[in-house]
């Protein structure tokens, strides 16, 4: 699974690649690809505390997605009943309600 991050300038969503180089340098963790053109046209540079909340942010949810991927299957176990179900005729009787049994 990939890093998606947030751009903090726009808002948008974006998937940057595995190894955060684009061909012409390298990707941004803190803006997507047109604000990251936009600021760094106009001499700005990201927060280096920013990137690495942007990265840690990316990493715990990939985290989170992985772990709930791997934990319903490992925690099912058996889910059959431990009875088969009464039939119609097995409940007609005097003695065949198991609710009286318990």
């Amino acid at each position: 699974m990939r890093l998606v991050f947030e751009c903090f300038e726009c808002g948008g969503h974006y998937l940057p690649p595995e190894g955060m180089v684009y061909p012409d340098g390298p990707a941004s963790p803190v803006w997507c690809t047109s604000c990251q053109t936009a600021k760094r046209s106009a001499g700005e540079r990201e927060d280096p505390v920013l990137a690495r909340i942007a990265l840690a942010s990316a990493r715990a949810v990939l985290a989170r997605r992985a772990a709930e991927a791997v934990e319903p299957a490992a925690g099912r176990g058996d889910v059959r009943p431990s009875r088969p179900p009464l039939s119609r005729r097995a409940r007609s009787g005097p003695g065949g309600v198991r609710s009286r049994l318990g």
